[in-house]
């Protein structure tokens, strides 16, 4: 759901009511994954998608019944082996898709949700939970979480289900996680067992680009589409400018490695070296290496990624944090224009987020899906 807040939290401020469906989990080929949402107006506009097309016409009119009765519901979505053109996924996989109906009508669902969606759409950090098995009468019911610990909303049922629920949803909001809880009525492993699903909205991970070069400017646009916000960071003020970087969120002009040392960064940073200069690149990647950052890395020849990598161990480098260094950094696409060479740094830092291997598909028997997490259960080692 919060994947497409912008345009519901516009529907909110507008008072339109709608109803909302949510990819709550996924088994085999499934095209999207957990948090996905499509939603419907009073007027029949939709907006998002929860299937890449398969179940969509089924979906909307699941969300245009809610809308009308009221009652959120779940359903199952699967491939037909007898009728592959029945309402399912032809690709083999099996969604469950919780409809939410957002109605003025039930102000205690709707302000919490509009809550999470005014978060989402501004780019707080917060934490929405659902259940979405259980009782009746706690289906559809949420809980916000906030990354101070303050919460709004809840179950009505267990004081402890909230106190439990609003621990576990934070967890997850720390770790930027969106995927399902299970966990007793009670908040423990007593009482009826429910399922909820936790989605998490934070702020964008960051791309710091270093080096205002021309394969750069289309790494920053990539980046943008990618929905990082970018950085481009550079020490020379004639190259590092708004008019060569206009989609850049953050120009920076400055020594790379005084700058790296300086900005907070996190394990969803990525940083892509450019300047293939030694005099930049040497004290930069001492540091970035040491960082808890998700990717880095660093262009150049095979010559000068050898140069490199032996002043860097000059320097300290030890041979366990050269091992994560990319470099030559992106995929082998035979890329040469620098767009070419962006889609080739763009493909490494998906595969590496993704658990993907960089090969093609054709001919291939790795998942075209990975697994984004499992459930996790109350008592469990997560």
């Amino acid at each position: 759901m919060l994947d497409i807040a912008e345009e519901l939290n516009r529907w909110v401020e507008q008072g339109r009511d709608f109803a909302v469906a949510t990819v709550v989990a996924v088994g085999g080929s499934a095209p999207r994954q957990p948090g996905a949402a499509l939603a419907v107006d009073g007027e029949g506009t939709a907006i998002g998608s929860v299937s890449g097309g398969c179940v969509e016409g089924a979906v909307y009119e699941l969300c245009q019944q809610a809308l009308e009765d009221g009652e959120p519901v779940l359903e199952r979505f699967g491939y037909s082996d007898d009728d592959a053109f029945a309402v399912g996924l032809t690709c083999g996989g099996v969604i469950d898709i919780l409809v939410t109906p957002v109605r003025a009508a039930n102000p205690a669902v709707r302000d919490v949700l509009a809550a999470a969606l005014a978060a989402a759409a501004t780019g707080e950090a917060a934490a929405v939970a659902r259940i979405v098995s259980g009782p009746a009468e706690l289906m559809g019911r949420a809980l916000l979480v906030r990354p101070d610990g303050s919460s709004e909303g809840g179950f009505g049922a267990h004081p402890e289900l909230d106190r439990t629920v609003a621990g576990e949803a934070l967890a997850y909001l720390d770790a930027g996680r969106t995927a399902t809880l299970e966990i007793g009525e009670q908040g423990s492993r007593c009482g009826a067992p429910l399922t909820l699903l936790v989605e998490s909205s934070v702020p964008a991970p960051r791309m710091i680009v270093f080096g205002a070069i021309d394969f750069a400017s289309a790494l920053v646009r990539m980046g943008k589409f990618l929905g990082y916000h970018v950085t481009v960071c550079d020490a020379r003020p004639v190259f590092a400018t708004a008019a060569r970087f206009p989609d850049a969120d953050e120009i920076v002009v400055e020594w790379p490695h005084k700058y790296l040392d300086r900005t907070d960064v996190d394990g969803r940073t990525v940083l892509c070296v450019l300047t293939h200069d030694a005099k930049f690149d040497v004290p930069l990647l001492q540091l970035a290496l040491r960082l808890p950052v998700a990717y880095v890395g660093a262009m150049g020849s095979r010559r000068t990624h050898l140069d490199r990598n032996d002043r860097l161990r000059e320097v300290g480098v030890t041979e366990l944090e050269l091992a994560r260094l990319r470099s030559p950094i992106g995929l082998d696409l035979g890329a040469r224009t620098p767009e070419e060479v962006a889609l080739s740094i763009a493909g490494e830092i998906v595969a590496n987020r993704r658990g993907g291997s960089g090969v093609s598909l054709t001919g291939a028997h790795t998942p075209i899906h990975h697994e984004a997490g499992a459930t996790r259960r109350i008592g469990s080692v997560a």
